[in-house]
């Protein structure tokens, strides 16, 4: 069972819009699956890339609630894309390192979806 230290590290990285100290808390072979990319992201590069942009995306991000498992933590967001306020889950699931083995996202309502794919995609392209 993990000890939960990276829990913490994972929350305040996002929370603080640190990319860096958020990359830091994945694993190498970590996965991350969302409704605003149509395939899974995998390994440390990529969802680092991915994340860097989700956290200039969000606005207004706050978690609000938070229920943890043995290694799995679910974590209740809100935030705001453009005009478009929004509520998400967090499912991260942490391996024997406590690393971030796979993040799971998901955000309601559909047009809060819609804004964060399009801003999504818009940073991906200027990314590029």
């Amino acid at each position: 069972m993990a000890d939960h230290a990276s829990p913490s590290a994972f929350r305040a990285a996002v929370e603080a819009a640190d990319p860096e100290r958020l990359v830091a808390t994945l694993a190498p072979d970590v996965r991350f699956r969302s409704p605003a990319v149509y395939r899974p992201y995998e390994g440390r590069d990529a969802v680092g890339a991915l994340l860097r942009i989700v956290v200039t995306v969000f606005e207004d991000f706050r978690y609000v609630d938070e229920l943890r498992g043995d290694d799995l933590e679910m974590l209740r967001f809100l935030a705001r894309v453009g005009d478009r306020e929004l509520e998400g889950v967090d499912l991260v699931r942490w391996n024997a390192d406590s690393l971030v083995a796979e993040l799971v996202v998901m955000i309601r309502p559909l047009s809060g979806l819609l804004a964060t794919r399009d801003a999504m995609a818009a940073g991906l392209q200027a990314a590029g």
